[in-house]
């Protein structure tokens, strides 16, 4: 990789201090009707995340994280139990209530980088700011920065088949910061992407999160949970383990 590709360091050299909880769940349920049957997605789970946080969600597949992936995200809402983001309960909230908090507080980062095939890198992360109310008038510069955060400065005009798959979960990265999100949400943000290039984009990540972005990974790599402070495991619809741990900073040797 290009030097002048690198993320840049925005990080405090110190941990980041966590603050209060910006999640909130209590007693939280999610039942699907399939059929005539009730499946029980998660199942009366409680948890608070902290302002500042790196979290990685880890679990099988039916164990309930990607569920409880959509509840954080106000994607959806819980049957029952209380799910508080950022100070407020979404089982309360209307649609467009929904809508507003996820733009207004999350950040989402998905498997698949969502590019718009023709469309620029610059105008890619200014895609967000035309939902804002009011839409902010200096648009361009805030897309610029969220750019130049992530190491893309010297790439803004370059569409999605002019950039490495690195190059383009970076350019999905700036386009979830660009309204200042407090959280930031991602999907196993790796999938994709080959081993080297995953360490890349973990490092923006954990650059982020020390800068004081509140961070949470929802992935099946045990790898990739490492570069996190805490790890939940989810399994058939409850916690099963919640740690602390020791973050790596960089990436892993693989040893024989």
């Amino acid at each position: 990789m290009n030097a002048m590709d690198r993320a840049p360091d925005i990080a405090s050299p110190q941990p980041p201090v966590l603050g209060p909880p910006l999640i909130s769940a209590h007693d939280l349920s999610k039942v699907y009707r399939v059929g005539e049957q009730d499946l029980v997605a998660l199942d009366h789970v409680s948890l608070e995340i902290a302002t500042g946080d790196f979290v990685a969600i880890m679990g099988p597949s039916g164990s309930g994280k990607s569920t409880m992936m959509n509840l954080i995200g106000a994607l959806d809402v819980p049957t029952s139990g209380q799910l508080v983001l950022d100070g407020r309960d979404i089982g309360k909230l209307s649609v467009d209530e929904l809508a507003d908090l996820r733009n207004r507080s999350i950040g989402f980062v998905f498997q698949q980088f969502n590019l718009l095939p023709r469309t620029s890198a610059l105008n890619q992360v200014m895609l967000p700011l035309l939902y804002a109310h009011p839409r902010p008038a200096d648009s361009v510069e805030m897309a610029k920065k969220r750019l130049a955060q992530v190491g893309l400065a010297n790439r803004m005009d370059h569409t999605p088949r002019q950039l490495s798959g690195g190059q383009q979960q970076r350019v999905a990265i700036a386009r979830a910061l660009v309204n200042n999100p407090k959280l930031l949400l991602a999907d196993e943000p790796t999938g994709a992407l080959d081993s080297r290039t995953s360490d890349e984009i973990m490092l923006v990540f954990a650059d982020l999160n020390r800068a004081g972005i509140t961070v949470v990974v929802v992935t099946h790599e045990p790898e990739i949970a490492l570069w996190a402070g805490r790890r939940i495991t989810f399994r058939d619809g409850h916690i099963v383990d919640d740690v602390r741990q020791t973050p790596i900073t960089g990436p892993v040797e693989a040893t024989s």
